[in-house]
């Protein structure tokens, strides 16, 4: 019988991590590359932004070719162009350089590839996060969070993306893990194990070369340790020991990042960070209650009809209160039990701290970091822990949640939930109202993320102008150019592209941080080629496009001589 349940509780286990892994593999490529994720092509690649065609005319049918693997390319030099181009640490990028090696050649399903480690990675938190409730509760708790994790259409979300979240949160996973057994340690053993602490400062060090954010989760592990050293009425003897591990811990994990701290100071003072809102008075709070509830439930409400919208609204609270009653009822019955108190304890508390944090950030710095879903994922597995621990006595209810973020994940993998900043097919697909019409897309831009904004806009308007006529993809181009506060560089350098005379031409312009007004009527691609601006084609998606109609005077005249 004993045999019997042991098998029955991995092929659970089992089943879990196999659903998780075809919720985050299964249409791994249908969204678009939106901005950030463009981002992370290009370092991964081996490439730099100084490989990019700026301030020149390319064709279109041939932007795939920008993100071919760059092979011979060290970690190193990767760290030095995150270092100069970007705002991250290395280890992500030098991860996802050997990982699109190692599977290459890319081919035509590099976007798929490139989403797929941090979909391995999303898998990984869900066996991580079994053994942080194995630890912390029970095996079937253990159980119950795996499957949850595998079903929640936030970490299937963020498993789908080309960034750096799924990585840090399998290692915040992995540190909760080392932190459970910790505390284990101390009110239980009585002694610090070396080999614990040994493993839980490297989980440690590499997380913070992963994600800036893992310095969040550190310092609230931290903490926990010394509220739980205190709480618990630890001995004189074991708080010295406490202290000496925990100074030998913090100095090697310091010491470790000596190397990049110079980056750290460099990357603090750029810009890339300023378009988050600043925080009003409560939206931190609403906005964290709102992403707790997409960890479970996530129903379309994005771009959806007014009643849609609405009917699956409400849906979302009536279950996020359902979800939240239980959830309550449920940890106040397991604390009752007086068997998992130092567990819940050591979870409510390092939650706290990483809250108490991101409150900090919002209010004091102006930078509200609570407004950005994915953010989150420096607390979503500390909550799932217990979550999954205060339903797991609740069978009917959590078979009901396991369905609802089943549900959820459809949603999610089919882009209705969760959807693409700045929308790029819906950009590419108003760009291509006349399919037979050749197009030529410029993108103004600022800094390098407007580069790879403008480079999502153009694989999406690829993807779409390839059922178009031969003859008018061939001569679709896209261009770069440098952008000063107003359009005047753009129009200036515009008529010293070398352009292909064709008789019509759909000049598409990205003008991020431009106004409708700013747009001049009649613009000039050279001396024969006159742009007028369609009034009726202006959109802003983040950042504004326009569209200007061009004719040839030479050509045209021509034409219509020979008619």
């Amino acid at each position: 019988m004993k045999i019997r349940r042991l098998s029955l509780h991995y092929l659970s286990l089992a089943g879990a991590i196999a659903l998780g892994a075809m919720l985050r593999f299964w249409h791994l490529d249908l969204k678009p590359l939106w901005m950030d994720e463009i981002i992370t092509a290009i370092f991964s690649l081996g490439k730099n932004y100084n490989d990019l065609p700026l301030d020149m005319v390319f064709p279109l049918n041939q932007v795939q070719e920008i993100f071919t693997y760059q092979s011979g390319v060290s970690c190193s030099q990767i760290a030095k162009n995150i270092a100069t181009q970007s705002t991250h640490p290395p280890l992500f990028f030098c991860g996802m350089y050997s990982w699109l090696g190692f599977i290459s050649p890319l081919g035509t399903e590099w976007v798929e590839k490139l989403r797929s480690l941090p979909a391995l990675f999303g898998v990984g938190a869900i066996t991580a996060i079994y053994g942080v409730n194995c630890i912390a509760f029970s095996t079937t708790s253990g159980i119950l969070a795996a499957a949850l994790m595998a079903v929640s259409p936030f970490a299937v979300y963020l498993s789908q993306e080309a960034r750096h979240y799924t990585m840090p949160m399998f290692f915040i996973t992995l540190a909760l893990l080392g932190l459970m057994q910790i505390q284990r340690d101390i009110f239980e053993r009585s002694q610090l194990r070396f080999w614990v602490w040994l493993l839980w400062v490297i989980i440690n060090i590499i997380g913070l070369y992963v994600h800036y954010f893992f310095a969040l989760a550190l310092s609230a592990e931290i903490l926990t340790i010394l509220v739980l050293m205190y709480w618990g009425q630890v001995n004189i003897s074991m708080q010295r020991q406490i202290w000496l591990a925990l100074i030998i811990s913090i100095s090697t994990i310091l010491i470790s990042f000596i190397p990049w701290l110079l980056t750290i100071f460099s990357h603090i003072q750029r810009s890339e960070t300023d378009w988050l809102p600043a925080a009003n008075f409560i939206a931190p709070l609403y906005q964290t209650l709102i992403n707790w509830v997409l960890m479970v439930i996530a129903l379309p409400v994005e771009k959806q009809p007014l009643i849609i919208a609405i009917i699956c609204g409400l849906a979302m609270v009536v279950f996020a209160i359902l979800i939240g009653w239980q959830f309550f009822q449920g940890l106040r019955l397991l604390w009752l039990r007086n068997t998992h108190n130092l567990a819940i304890l050591t979870l409510l508390v390092f939650i706290s701290f990483i809250l108490l944090q991101y409150l900090a950030i919002a209010y004091l710095s102006g930078k509200d970091i609570t407004a950005i879903p994915r953010y989150h994922f420096v607390y979503y597995p500390s909550l799932c822990t217990l979550i999954a621990a205060s339903l797991d006595r609740r069978k009917i209810f959590k078979y009901i949640i396991l369905l609802v973020g089943v549900i959820s994940c459809i949603f999610v993998v089919s882009n209705l939930v969760f959807q693409k900043p700045f929308q790029p097919e819906q950009v590419a697909q108003k760009m291509n109202l006349e399919p037979s019409t050749p197009l030529m897309l410029v993108v103004g831009y600022r800094n390098y993320q407007d580069v790879a904004l403008g480079l999502s806009f153009a694989l999406a308007l690829e993807h779409n102008r390839q059922t178009v006529l031969y003859s008018a993809v061939n001569s679709d181009n896209f261009a770069f150019i440098k952008q000063s506060s107003d359009l005047s560089d753009v129009w200036h350098k515009l008529p010293q592209l070398p352009l292909q005379e064709i008789s019509r031409l759909n000049l598409w312009v990205v003008a991020p941080g431009i106004k409708q007004r700013d747009y001049p009527q009649q613009v000039k691609l050279s001396k024969e080629n006159i742009c007028t601006i369609d009034p009726s084609q202006h959109y802003r998606i983040g950042v504004p496009y326009q569209l200007y109609r061009c004719r040839n005077l030479r050509l045209s005249q021509s034409l219509s001589v020979r008619e």
